[in-house]
């Protein structure tokens, strides 16, 4: 089965919620996505919240990020699209888990989920582009 489809929402933490409930509408249409649904939608809202807490501050904005979710051959595909300030990967780094505090193990979870996390600066029309991808 092939599917692709894409969907724009106003970066804020509010759309949390809806971004998560249009993953899981996407992958439901395969039955092959059950045992690891909960997972990549949790990678995508951990990434989702980093762009509005990073690339934004946190500070509410007209801004749209837009997701994109894709699967063929095998492999599914999550894009993310926003115009907020440009991400340098080389500073994105997991906190160590032994460093017990709250949050900032969202890079952490992402990169055990997926299978490839990948920092993109060609998006035309928008800053940045961020590829998560889990092979089947």
């Amino acid at each position: 089965m092939t599917l692709s489809e894409h969907k724009e929402f106003p970066v804020d933490s509010s759309s949390l919620k809806e971004i998560r409930s249009f993953a899981r509408e996407v992958l439901a249409k395969d039955p092959m996505f059950q045992n690891s649904m909960d997972d990549v939608v949790l990678a995508l809202a951990e990434a989702a919240q980093n762009i509005v807490k990073h690339a934004y501050s946190g500070q509410p904005t007209g801004d749209k990020m837009m997701v994109k979710i894709k699967f063929e051959n095998n492999q599914l595909t999550i894009e993310l699209f926003d115009k907020g300030s440009p991400a340098i990967p080389q500073n994105i780094k997991p906190r160590k888990l032994d460093d017990i505090k709250a949050g900032g193990l969202g890079t952490f979870f992402i990169g055990q989920i997926m299978d490839e996390v990948i920092f993109k600066t060609s998006a035309t029309d928008w800053v940045n582009h961020l590829v998560l991808k889990k092979n089947y």
